[in-house]
């Protein structure tokens, strides 16, 4: 990815979240933009020792963040799974991204209740 585009991408999206997903697709029609991410092959912390086969991503989450030129804007992430070879016990990163009770990032539920209180 070239620096110019890393930059632009990375103000779009929620921080830091470029240096464990991958940036796969985006989708701009009627209902606004959805930018589909897939979580890197980077084993969580804690299993970094460990034996790890990927086994492909959970079921994919859809949140809405904030609008992008007065458009809606979902980021659609798939969140990534590993076996551990030794015992077959299957691990994931703990991810935060979501702000509970909503279907929003959480930068942009944070906004919204700056906003309306």
């Amino acid at each position: 990815m070239n620096d110019n585009y890393q930059t632009l991408i990375s103000l779009l999206l929620p921080e830091g979240i470029l240096e464990y997903f991958d940036v796969i697709n985006t989708v701009s029609d009627k209902n606004g933009l959805s930018i589909y991410l897939d979580e890197k092959n980077i084993p969580p912390e804690g299993y970094k020792t460990e034996d790890l086969e990927s086994k492909g991503f959970f079921a994919e989450i859809r949140v809405q963040d904030f609008p992008i030129r007065g458009r809606k804007a979902y980021l659609c992430i798939r969140r990534r799974r590993w076996e551990v070879k030794t015992d077959k016990t299957i691990v994931s990163r703990d991810w935060k991204l979501v702000q509970t009770g909503t279907r929003m990032t959480k930068e942009f539920a944070a906004f919204l209740k700056g906003i309306f209180g």
